[in-house]
């Protein structure tokens, strides 16, 4: 119970920077908010059942008895009302909720999910230089987006479905990109599993030099993809850095309906990931499935990193910085690292976020986290604080 209440303890004043940061960035842009006005706009969107009620009108509302003609059935209506009504400016309130708000959340699950797939895969490999793409997720994103950019075609189609009549299935541009980055981060990731698993056995150096490899030939055909763009080589060069410009609360809800899960999936596991830190002999002596522990691990992360980048791009240093600054402070047990990293890489994607759109020309946040990321990581080497797990 004490490694709990230490993790609740460090997870619970993490969390507040991380809302702290969130309210912060939310006030900063062209457009200067009071951290104030942006609490209260918060506030003043949030909406509670306040009950039911019932009207007439409509085919759902009309019933018809034989012999008597039409019956009125009132229909049930549930109506939301906001606790609060607190006085603010129009468009303040337009400004937080409709343009930063969005993108400021979808950088905290961003964040959130990159940092924690590097904690796992730091502790999975035990090796502090790992992160997701370790993998291939990240270039099987890029391919994914860039042959969609590159070579687009209709994803629209209409069918018509019972009670519902003629519904148009269509993707817009944007939504084809990420769906075709997520499909490729999946296909990359479980391709390097294949390719290391023999007789049902997954050995991790295999699995790493599989990564470098597929890593090796999926960057060949980005090359080859972005020589063959054109006119859309600024798009593709803008997602290969990262970016959250645009973002919608759609892309805020899908990914949030994505990352929580699989981070309880990975945290679930924290305790067979120390176990694995000894060994896998000494791991399955103790009582570990380790393959299947291993094949959870692996899946789980390449989802959850597969989640972050649909959205945002390839953003770099999130999932090898954060979980290794975090492990100085707060020891290599995954029951207090991972939750604590996740919350960590969070607020920190957030800040470099805010960092990018600041000033007259907005900057893709993977340079702003490759530029802070690189000079801390090259300090802790001269520091020699890079320890072994």
């Amino acid at each position: 119970m004490r490694i709990w209440r230490r993790a609740a303890a460090w997870s619970g004043a993490l969390a507040a920077a991380l809302a702290l940061v969130v309210v912060v960035s939310a006030g900063i842009g062209p457009v200067r908010i009071p951290p104030t006005e942006v609490v209260k706009a918060v506030l003043n969107a949030l909406v509670v059942p306040a009950g039911v009620e019932f009207g007439t009108g409509g085919a759902s509302g009309t019933g018809v008895l034989s012999g008597s003609g039409s019956l009125t059935i009132p229909r049930p209506t549930f109506v939301y009302r906001s606790p609060f009504s607190y006085p603010i400016a129009d468009v303040h309130q337009r400004i937080v909720l409709r343009v930063r708000l969005p993108r400021i959340l979808l950088a905290a699950l961003v964040g959130f999910a990159l940092a924690a797939a590097g904690t796992v895969m730091q502790g999975f490999f035990r090796n502090p230089m790992a992160d997701p793409s370790i993998i291939g997720v990240s270039s099987g994103a890029a391919v994914g987006a860039v042959a969609f950019i590159v070579f687009p075609f209709a994803l629209s189609t209409t069918v018509t479905l019972p009670l519902l009549g003629a519904v148009d299935l269509g993707l817009s541009h944007g939504a084809g990109v990420s769906l075709f980055a997520f499909v490729g981060a999946l296909l990359a990731a479980f391709g390097v599993y294949a390719i290391a698993t023999r007789h049902g056995r997954t050995p991790v150096a295999t699995l790493l030099l599989a990564g470098v490899a597929v890593q090796t030939f999926l960057g060949a055909v980005i090359s080859y993809l972005q020589l063959q763009a054109g006119e859309s080589l600024r798009r593709i060069v803008a997602w290969l850095m990262g970016h959250l410009s645009g973002a919608t609360w759609t892309e805020v809800g899908v990914t949030a309906l994505v990352v929580p899960p699989l981070f309880v999936l990975l945290l679930a596991y924290a305790r067979d990931l120390n176990v694995l830190l000894l060994g896998e002999e000494e791991a399955h002596g103790l009582g570990v499935d380790v393959e299947r522990t291993k094949r959870l691990l692996l899946a789980a992360s390449a989802l959850i990193t597969a989640a972050g980048v649909a959205f945002a791009g390839v953003i770099g240093f999130v999932g090898l910085i954060v979980p290794h600054m975090l492990r100085l402070v707060v020891g290599p047990d995954h029951r207090v690292l991972l939750p604590t990293a996740a919350l960590s890489g969070g607020a920190f994607l957030v800040a470099a976020d805010t960092v990018a759109r600041y000033g007259t020309t907005e900057l893709p946040v993977g340079v702003v986290t490759a530029a802070v990321g690189a000079p801390f990581f090259i300090y802790l080497l001269m520091k020699r604080e890079v320890h072994e797990l």
